[in-house]
């Protein structure tokens, strides 16, 4: 005999049901940390490299601040006011840096733990980029003694933060940098230290024999090298990222080609020789990448007309920048009025300063580079820009000086080097060796102008004059 249940019955039943959906929903909300442990893995969807999978260990890392704070930062600074699709951010290179990584520890076969921090050390080695990128990489230079890699390797050790302490009250308990390697069982000095690829570098092997087991070279230069190298991931991800989004077609590279010729070489990363061309292209691609988007002059003014007014605020306002974003360090120089205000808004309404002088880099003798680099001196080329302006009857701050040579050096170290090294049978050879490109590209200068100065359109004639007479060249 069926039994009918009665309305009371299916009341009862229907609540008891509602009652333990809502008990098992509010447990899993309450272990959020449960959670992350149970999820394997994400797939990104990234414009460049399309599909991109992040191991579960690595989400907590990720959703640190000083990672999402990247959303807001232009990985090309001001490059958008020039090409105007070149909106994409540091975060996305971020991750883009640690997918090539993976890659490359994989056609490597690193153990999971090599693989963990170098991965790691990529997906970190931007979180100190102040605003705008690599604006400021001088100002910072000049005011502090440090670079954007070194503020990376503070917050990844745990010795600075991004938060001010209203955010960190908004936000609440979240886990840093250093608890979210330590909780992958990594030490954030190990990680930190992988950002030093370039000192790695200098201190490797050149033609000594490759040895099997390569026991008697205790030093791993090779993880920090996939990250800061000649030849890295980083650079691998910026150069295909930024032509990808600037829509310029200069930087096709055969990523494919070089991950699957990364070899190890007594401690060393070296590319067999099959992928010789490989290297070659990419060295071209970053060439051509400098001369016609990094240093074109239209990107560069509005990069110094900012960098200028970021300098003026003084030393102690630069202190606290690298926690801003780009849109809140707008907001904040339109706050300070006077000068700050005004290159904000002009920035804001592309009203850019246009170029009144500049000695292309083909009319410069030996005795005039001489006196160019003097300008690398801050205090120097300061002192020409407040000449120039007052011969030409302008405010000082009107006038802006780019001398390109003695800054690259310091921002991109890598854009010179050139001693990529071949493993040609048991022995390594370095590319200018093998290569007649790569010797041509060692003396190009990736910009077209020595000296450039810049100022209000309206000045340009008046200022043309005061510059050629105050510079001499």
């Amino acid at each position: 005999m069926v039994h009918r249940l009665t309305n009371r019955e299916i009341s009862d039943f229907l609540v008891n049901w509602f009652d333990s959906i809502v008990a098992i929903y509010s447990t899993i909300i309450s272990h959020e940390d449960v959670l992350a442990t149970v999820v394997e893995y994400k797939i990104i969807r990234d414009s460049v490299h399309g599909s991109i999978k992040v191991d579960g260990c690595f989400l907590p890392l990720a959703s640190t601040p000083e990672l999402q704070r990247l959303h807001n930062i232009h990985q090309l600074g001001l490059a958008y006011l020039v090409y105007p699709g070149a909106n994409h951010t540091r975060f996305e290179h971020s991750l883009g840096t640690f997918h090539v990584a993976g890659r490359i520890c994989s056609s490597l076969n690193l153990d999971r733990i090599e693989s963990l921090m170098v991965q790691a050390a990529a997906l970190l080695h931007d979180i100190g980029h102040l605003p705008y990128s690599h604006t400021f990489e001088m100002v910072l230079h000049e005011q502090f003694g440090v670079d954007h890699a070194e503020i990376s390797r503070r917050l990844i050790r745990g010795e600075d933060s991004v938060l001010s302490d209203e955010e960190r009250s908004i936000l609440g308990k979240h886990a840093s940098v250093p608890e979210a390697l330590e909780a992958m069982s990594l030490n954030p000095k190990d990680v930190a230290g992988l950002l030093d690829g370039q000192h790695a570098l200098k201190q490797s092997s050149r033609t000594l024999e490759k040895h099997e087991s390569q026991a008697h070279f205790n030093t791993k230069r090779y993880l920090s090298q996939i990250v800061s190298g000649t030849v890295d991931s980083d650079q691998l991800d910026y150069l295909v990222r930024d032509a990808h989004y600037t829509g310029v077609a200069y930087g096709v590279i055969d990523i494919d080609r070089l991950v699957e010729t990364f070899d190890i070489y007594n401690g060393d990363l070296v590319i067999d020789k099959s992928g010789l061309s490989a290297v070659e292209g990419m060295l071209v691609a970053r060439a051509l990448m400098f001369s016609s988007v990094y240093y074109h002059k239209t990107v560069r003014i509005p990069e110094l007309m900012l960098a200028k007014a970021v300098e003026l605020l003084g030393k102690d306002a630069i202190d606290h920048i690298h926690r801003m974003t780009d849109a809140g360090l707008l907001a904040y120089l339109e706050s300070q009025g006077g000068y700050s205000r005004e290159i904000a808004t002009c920035l804001k309404y592309r009203k850019l300063y246009k170029r009144a002088y500049a000695m292309a880099v083909t009319d410069v003798c030996d005795e005039d580079w001489l006196k160019i680099d003097e300008l690398g001196n801050v205090g120097r080329r300061r002192a020409v820009e407040a000449e120039i302006a007052r011969r030409a009857g302008i405010p000082s701050g009107n006038v802006i000086m780019d001398v390109p040579s003695t800054e690259l050096p310091l921002t991109e170290p890598r854009i010179s080097l050139m001693d990529v090294r071949i493993l040609d049978g048991k022995r390594v050879r370095l590319l200018p060796r093998m290569s007649s490109i790569s010797s041509s590209l060692q003396f190009r200068r990736a910009h077209d102008w020595a000296v450039m100065v810049a100022c209000p359109e309206k000045d340009k004639a008046k200022v043309s004059k005061a510059a050629q007479k105050v510079l001499g060249l």
